[in-house]
């Protein structure tokens, strides 16, 4: 009898013990649907510059997926698409210095997970779960011999329009539910939130707990039709020069067919902006990283959308 009672507290103070949430330093990714794949390569590498670092095939030899190096921790990836009218954002990803830890912890946490780490075809530690709009979340862990860590520091051409991507933005259909996901269990921080017309709260940046990148929530009373999310998904990419920048792509637009105007504005957040479409939509905004005058946007006060 004293033995099993002896278990029992040793079994209670396993479970009620806290779990350290490990480091979470960056977003890793972006991953999105291609409608034709090769028209979006024309994209990223002949307007963008960035290279095609590796890909991946199926076991019939068709394409899986590929991946347009940004810098050593960032990259975009390309999928193929597998439903016409499709959401295009396939998911984000969060580099973490132990996936096996933040699989525990969010098991602590009461999040679903999987029972186990894989080793992915591309050699990293990664698992994927749902956050609270059933956007896939992906963890990874780099490790020195994946595909990513044997080329560390190439596959970086000087022609990349940008060398950061700053932000991911993600549809948020319930900012308190969001909060309780990103801020509550991964440990996020609220640096800015922003209103079209300070009447309803539109957007709110969340930065990683262990590093400067940020998730950008876009908020919605009501979720756009899958077919109509692409230009709110998106990824932001710093540019010191938002005109240089605008220069270089002026002189590119033609030998890749990219016709729509490249408009720079003034953002809610007083940063310089310019927006740019892949041929399925999707939105790659590149930014200046401070505003206009040097101080800071104020955070709007607006209520989230009801």
């Amino acid at each position: 009898m004293k033995l099993f009672c002896l278990l029992l507290l040793c079994c209670a103070s396993v479970v009620g013990q806290d779990v350290r949430r490990p480091k979470v330093s960056s977003v890793a990714h972006i991953a999105i649907f291609s409608k034709d794949v090769e028209a979006s390569r024309k994209f990223y590498t002949g307007l963008l510059g960035y290279q095609e670092a590796y890909k991946l095939d199926q076991a019939d030899g068709k394409l899986a997926l590929t991946f347009f190096k940004i810098n050593d921790r960032q990259y975009i990836e390309l999928f193929p698409e597998k439903e016409s009218g499709s959401d295009r954002l396939n998911h984000i990803a969060l580099e973490v210095e132990d996936a096996e830890a933040m699989r525990a912890y969010l098991a602590a946490k009461g999040v679903a997970v999987p029972e186990r780490v894989p080793k992915g075809r591309t050699g990293n530690l990664n698992f994927t779960i749902k956050d609270p709009d059933g956007h896939g979340v992906e963890f990874v862990q780099y490790l020195p011999d994946s595909e990513s860590g044997k080329r560390k520091g190439l596959v970086m051409p000087a022609a990349r329009i940008s060398e950061t991507m700053a932000h991911v933005g993600i549809l948020v259909g319930s900012l308190d539910r969001a909060m309780g996901f990103y801020r509550d269990i991964l440990g996020f921080t609220e640096t800015w939130r922003g209103s079209r017309d300070d009447t309803v709260l539109n957007w709110v940046n969340m930065k990683v707990p262990d590093g400067t990148d940020y998730v950008e929530f876009m908020l919605y009373s009501e979720l756009p039709a899958p077919d109509k999310r692409g230009t709110a998904h998106h990824l932001c990419l710093f540019v010191p020069d938002i005109e240089k920048s605008r220069t270089v792509l002026k002189q590119r637009t033609a030998g890749v067919g990219y016709t729509r105007a490249l408009e720079v504005r003034t953002g809610i957040n007083r940063r310089r902006q310019l927006n740019l479409y892949d041929p399925d939509g999707t939105r790659t905004e590149l930014m200046e990283p401070r505003t206009v005058d040097g101080a800071p946007a104020p955070s709007s006060k607006a209520a989230p959308p009801r």
